[in-house]
């Protein structure tokens, strides 16, 4: 089995079924959240859009420090904005992918707030965990969508909105 040429087609697959989430993002309800402990519908859209490039980040660092480097929310002001950095990010990420070696796979990545240490991962754990946060967050972005009446698509087969229950 060729792993990378299994990621690379596990990973085409959930970008695209994220684009079909993220082009039913309502623009009018960027400012809108479930709960005062949730996420902004804005900001929640853009970190998913942002997500596929963390595997470029996996792959050509050996860690991220919030502390040296804060998280910075990406600017969207649209559905096309929201679909252009998805694409962008996901094209970085699958390139890097595509470019890597299984040798690579082992190697230490560190995600860290200073002294405190997040996570202590391979690059392979890095790139999977990129992949869960995408599916995780996409979940989520689903239930803002259900509780907006917008009717979701289907992840890994047809929704119930698609299926007309």
């Amino acid at each position: 089995m060729d792993i990378i040429k299994a990621l690379l087609k596990e990973f085409e697959s959930e970008f695209i079924t994220t684009k079909k989430f993220l082009a039913l993002v309502p623009t009018d309800q960027f400012d809108w959240a479930p709960h005062g402990k949730s996420m902004k519908l804005k900001s929640l859209a853009s970190h998913i859009a942002e997500l596929p490039e963390w595997v470029n980040l996996a792959f050509t660092t050996d860690g991220l420090d919030f502390e040296t480097a804060p998280y910075q929310e990406k600017k969207v002001e649209s559905n096309d904005d929201l679909l252009k950095l998805l694409e962008e990010s996901y094209e970085k990420g699958r390139s890097e992918l595509a470019q890597s070696s299984v040798e690579d796979f082992d190697k230490q990545w560190i995600l860290r707030n200073g002294e405190h240490i997040l996570g202590d991962l391979t690059k392979y754990e890095m790139m999977r965990m990129s992949f869960s946060q995408i599916i995780h967050h996409r979940a989520q972005l689903g239930v803002y969508l259900r509780l907006l009446n917008i009717p979701i698509p289907g992840s890994y087969g047809p929704s119930a909105d698609e299926q007309g229950f």
